[in-house]
């Protein structure tokens, strides 16, 4: 089994991340979620963006991240969603990580602008539908350079549709089933393969 830290969306704690948790730990890994919104859903996406960029500022939800790691013992492996992306390659970037799981975004450690990169040989997917609002082809193709720049293997799956999480079945515009189970039959495999 393996520790796995689960990163939620600008959108927070939503019953879709619940629901990535149980299905990790049903699978019979141990399990964090890292509420860096202390708390904060939203069923939409301007308002969540207005608390977590205008009022809280990434700086404070990096720190939040990194505090809610802080008493996990090193080797644990991150999943993030969205917004939780920025949040895996910054706390992989600080923590010796097993492997990260981006889904819904990517982003290199070295976007943040201050040296850092991706940890030598830790292993990654990224998992977003092609048509995506909010994907941002040229960072999802920069974090697979800097991976592999890092020894690292890092697979980009792309799943047809344009639902942003796509996995959160309370989100009934976005979801896709048939995406959610594929990438799932891609996860799952990756994280046993981490312990």
């Amino acid at each position: 089994m393996t520790q796995i830290v689960v990163l939620p969306s600008v959108l927070g704690v939503r019953q879709g991340v619940l629901d990535a948790a149980d299905r990790l730990r049903a699978a019979g890994h141990h399990v964090l979620v890292a509420d860096f919104l202390a708390g904060r859903t939203f069923d939409e996406y301007e308002p969540a963006l207005a608390h977590a960029e205008g009022e809280l500022g990434h700086g404070v939800l990096m720190q939040r991240a990194t505090d809610a790691v802080a008493e996990v013992p090193d080797g644990f492996a991150l999943l993030g969603f969205s917004l939780g992306t920025v949040m895996t390659a910054h706390v992989a970037s600080l923590r010796p990580v097993s492997g990260v799981v981006m889904v819904a975004g990517a982003i290199p450690p070295s976007a943040f602008g201050d040296g850092r990169t991706w940890p030598a040989g830790v292993p990654g997917q990224t998992h977003s539908t092609i048509g995506d609002p909010w994907r941002e082809q040229e960072l999802v193709e920069a974090t697979a350079a800097e991976a592999a720049g890092a020894g690292a293997f890092f697979d980009v799956f792309d799943y047809p549709g344009a639902g942003h999480l796509f996995t959160d079945a309370s989100l009934p515009d976005e979801y896709d089933a048939e995406a959610t189970e594929l990438m799932w039959s891609r996860v799952l495999p990756f994280v046993a393969g981490l312990s």
